[in-house]
């Protein structure tokens, strides 16, 4: 059990090591490039078009849920502990300025996600039961057809199906529903095995129903859990306000300077120029999942005729996930003066830990329980989002829907598992199934880069008419 423990913890470090992130972020750069950055230009657009009343509707086209459903059931699988733990780990491992890097790496991933949303909505198919099945499977099997290399789509799509079902049980149920656990029984002292019942029938309940009530469940909930943080994390941003110049300049200088040492609100934490770029790249990616694949399964499931429309609509995804959930987690870390500090075992204080004593600073134990709620809201909302994206995987490797009310009971009785047990050689072969998700997802995001960038610009027309209209 060790040496398989040391093989995968070894496999990790290679797929989750440099390689992969300049993959996933030089694609997204090449991607911005190609497309004359229009993801960019067109922000502004794609979030007025995200809070309209329009996108709440059905709309025109196919799809089983509402554009707006789309883009908060996707939100729901991104929106995690990577928005609290994953930027306290990175402040910690990679220093404060590892923030800008998962804002720079955010700013490309805009790109990747409105492409392969882009190209999962173009492509996707009807099931049996009258359902949309798209993603990038789905993409690599028709799109690569096409084209005269079928064989080659079809290995691909397929091995980007095995990876999803793997990570969706991994990344998204057993190390989500350990999250919750942990927080619940640290602040709570609630005991596992109850919190492992509750979410358990809590997600039967919620996930036999399929996508149109996962989406109607997610709608609510995910906006008001964000919203909720937020205002709790801007409460604290204002109770530290003094401090939040100091710890602003020490985010840019540290991630910039090739070695720094952390002074003042940012305690002795030391880090390299190198390390906050690995560390806020990988935890950007690991947030956000631009790249990945996963938000484009759920894009497919939009009621729209305008792939490019809807793909604008889930391409904010990226913008709320990382430009403003994980800065109000940033800024609450490095205004409170709590980066740096040691435990009673004189070991740096990072994780839910960090954030929790960042938000004690000035709301005291309400901080505690709000980020411990909020990780177990994020984290649970994160378990519907996921079941929906290996449920369509799982659907595709068997080639149709008959066998996916298994797949939905399997996957709630693993969030008991996840509940009550550590299984750390689980997460880690779930983590590197999540690395090699984005391998074929990226590949095809290149290939298809032509296409992507002449429907986009094709699709200025409408923005056009539609400023016009407005004014």
């Amino acid at each position: 059990m060790e040496t398989l423990a040391y093989i995968l913890e070894e496999v990790d470090k290679v797929v989750w090591g440099p390689v992969m992130l300049i993959l996933l972020v030089g694609t997204g750069v090449f991607l911005t490039i190609r497309t004359r950055a229009l993801s960019w230009r067109n922000l502004g657009y794609a979030i007025r078009r995200t809070l309209s009343k329009e996108s709440r509707k059905k709309g025109h086209g196919k799809g089983d849920i509402s554009p707006f459903s789309a883009l908060t059931t996707a939100l729901a699988a991104t929106i995690g502990t990577g928005n609290i733990v994953g930027v306290a780990t990175a402040m910690v491992s990679g220093g404060p300025g590892a923030l800008v890097w998962m804002w720079i790496s955010a700013a490309f991933g805009l790109t990747s996600k409105f492409s392969e949303c882009f190209l999962s909505i173009k492509y996707r198919e009807v099931n049996e039961q009258g359902e949309m099945a798209g993603g990038p499977m789905y993409v690599m099997k028709k799109a690569f057809r096409d084209r005269g290399f079928g064989g080659f789509g079809l290995v691909m799509g397929w091995l980007f199906a095995l990876f999803t079902v793997i990570a969706s049980f991994g990344i998204g149920n057993l190390t989500q529903a350990n999250s919750i656990s942990s927080s619940l029984k640290q602040t709570f002292e609630t005991p596992t095995w109850v919190t492992g019942v509750v979410l358990t029938i809590l997600a039967l309940l919620i996930i036999v129903g399929g996508i149109k009530y996962i989406s109607k469940i997610s709608s609510v909930v995910v906006p008001l859990m964000a919203i909720l943080y937020m205002v709790a994390g801007i409460v604290v941003i204002i109770g530290n306000i003094e401090n939040v110049p100091q710890g602003v300049a020490m985010i840019f200088k540290m991630a910039f300077c090739p070695q720094s040492v952390a002074g003042g609100v940012a305690g002795t934490i030391t880090a390299s120029m190198m390390k906050s770029i690995q560390y806020g790249v990988a935890r950007g990616v690991f947030s956000n999942e631009a790249g990945m694949g996963s938000a484009a399964i759920t894009a497919s499931a939009a009621k729209t005729n305008t792939p490019v429309g809807q793909a604008y609509i889930n391409m904010t995804g990226t913008f709320w996930d990382t430009i403003v959930v994980c800065t109000i987690t940033g800024l609450c870390i490095a205004s409170s003066g709590v980066l740096g500090t040691v435990d009673a075992n004189g070991d740096l204080v990072t994780g839910a830990a960090l954030t929790i004593t960042a938000f004690q600073t000035v709301l005291g134990e309400w901080g505690a329980v709000m980020v411990s709620v909020s990780i177990a809201l994020f984290a649970f909302s994160t378990i519907l989002g996921w079941e929906y994206h290996g449920e369509k995987a799982f659907e595709y490797l068997f080639h149709g829907p008959k066998y996916n009310m298994i797949y939905r009971v399997v996957f709630s009785l693993i969030v008991y598992v996840g509940a009550t047990t550590s299984l750390q050689i689980a997460w880690k072969f779930s983590d590197i199934a999540n690395a090699l998700m984005a391998i074929p997802n990226l590949i095809c995001l290149l290939l298809l880069s032509g296409e992507i960038a002449k429907d986009m610009q094709a699709y200025q027309e409408v923005i056009r008419r539609e400023k016009e209209n407005r004014c």
